[in-house]
């Protein structure tokens, strides 16, 4: 059971977010700062989409992770560095015309609108590198070093958020030749996809701060609802927000004949989907104990959030 810790409200719970994502931020310059080699170009546009807006979710939940267990959130700063580099390399390939063929991302232009399709695809190369590069680098233990490298390849890779994305970009094309647009195919999209890394955040958090393999397996349980829940309101934001609101473009996966929870289910059925989900995020962080219910109440908050 994790140690015990003030019980948060949701304001203070969400100053909390900010302020890891401030640290974070910082923690990423500083590491940047030290690759002064590179082109200037490929770090100008990496620093485009590393520090543009965002809400730095994934670094959240690894701090929060790691508090969640009884270990100091800053312990988790290199593993909410190398998760935001992930993502952020993930966003830019997503965007190009071969894959989402997005021209707005996070209320501004995409990576490749602004530096071209090469400097975008290296520059999300980069990033992707860079991540394993600073786990090598910046955790002290050698081998939470190297159990940390492993659960950010294995959410990233084939098995992980790039085999999702090709499940999900392939998906239109495969269902005129008959694939099963099931419940189950959708679900294995969304935890690869999106949740794979998600999960990964929790995981790696917990990590940092010596959680035992008892509390690791009930972390894993929270992160899977965690990653699941916040792709169904992906899902319901694209069908029912606006581009202004989401800073991307909306109603896009409809457009496309893209298979989501609202497109298979209906809104009514996706929001109970993901109500279910969210309850069971508490649940695991209920087992945690204390220190744990910042955690659950950021869950709370991304089940509501309206981009």
């Amino acid at each position: 059971m994790a140690a015990s810790a003030p019980v948060a409200s949701t304001c203070n719970v969400m100053d909390m977010v900010k302020s890891f994502a401030l640290q974070t931020d910082d923690f990423l310059r500083v590491f940047l700062s030290h690759v002064p080699d590179a082109p200037p170009i490929l770090m100008e546009s990496i620093s485009y989409s590393l520090f543009g807006p965002g809400k730095r979710i994934r670094p959240a939940l690894a701090m929060l992770s790691c508090r969640a267990v009884g270990g100091d959130a800053a312990t988790a700063l290199p593993a909410a560095g190398a998760l935001e580099l992930i993502h952020c390399f993930s966003l830019v390939h997503d965007d190009l015309p071969a894959m989402d063929n997005d021209d707005l991302r996070r209320g501004r232009p995409t990576n490749h609108k602004v530096y071209g399709d090469a400097v975008a695809i290296l520059a999300g190369d980069a990033m992707n590198t860079l991540a394993f590069e600073l786990l090598a680098s910046h955790v002290p233990d050698p081998v939470l070093a190297m159990r940390l490298v492993k659960e950010l390849g294995l959410a990233t890779g084939a098995a992980g958020m790039i085999g999702g994305q090709i499940l999900d970009t392939c998906y239109p094309a495969e269902k005129s030749k008959g694939a099963n647009g099931s419940l189950t195919h959708l679900q294995r999209i969304h935890r690869m996809k999106t949740g794979a890394l998600i999960n990964a955040a929790c995981r790696m958090g917990a990590l940092s701060g010596g959680v035992s393999e008892t509390d690791l397996h009930t972390v894993d349980a929270l992160g899977r609802a965690v990653g699941l829940a916040f792709q169904i309101v992906d899902d319901v934001l694209d069908a029912t927000s606006t581009a202004e609101n989401l800073g991307k473009k909306a109603g896009k996966d409809a457009a496309i004949g893209k298979l989501t929870y609202p497109s298979l289910l209906g809104l009514d059925e996706s929001r109970q989907h993901l109500a279910k989900q969210v309850q069971i995020a508490q649940d695991m962080a209920a087992r945690l104990g204390p220190a744990a219910q910042p955690l659950a109440q950021l869950v709370v908050e991304l089940a509501h959030r309206d981009h």
